[in-house]
């Protein structure tokens, strides 16, 4: 069973919208995972607009990847990397540590998840 960064089970970040690399609510990963999905995130226009301006638009809908398109206080499994990234530019959306993957402790120290907490 998947663990949090809190040390326990893994809850689900989303249903509505449907997140996860898996499709199924979690920021669960596994093998094909590249982006590594682990950071339960609620999304902030700041956040869109900084994924939109690396070349990640998370705002627009592609309905054949079955991907909504995001907006404002959406939960969405983010990739670490991005979360890493955007905390480094100041602007790292809020995380659900209930539901961020523990492997997030690899690519931020608790500190840093904590001060994001949502």
């Amino acid at each position: 069973m998947a663990k949090n960064v809190l040390g326990f089970q893994l809850e689900v970040c989303s249903t509505d919208p449907l997140t996860g690399f898996m499709r199924d609510g979690c920021c669960n990963t596994g093998p094909g995972d590249r982006g590594m999905h682990l950071a339960c995130c609620v999304m902030t226009q700041e956040f869109l607009d900084f994924s939109r301006q690396r070349g990640n638009d998370l705002s627009t809908p592609l309905p054949e990847y079955e991907f909504p398109g995001l907006k404002p206080g959406d939960r969405w499994c983010l990739c670490a990397e991005r979360w890493a990234e955007a905390h480094q530019a100041g602007c790292a959306p809020r995380l659900v540590l209930e539901a961020t993957h523990a492997i997030m402790l690899e690519y931020a120290n608790m500190a840093e998840l904590m001060a994001h907490k949502h």
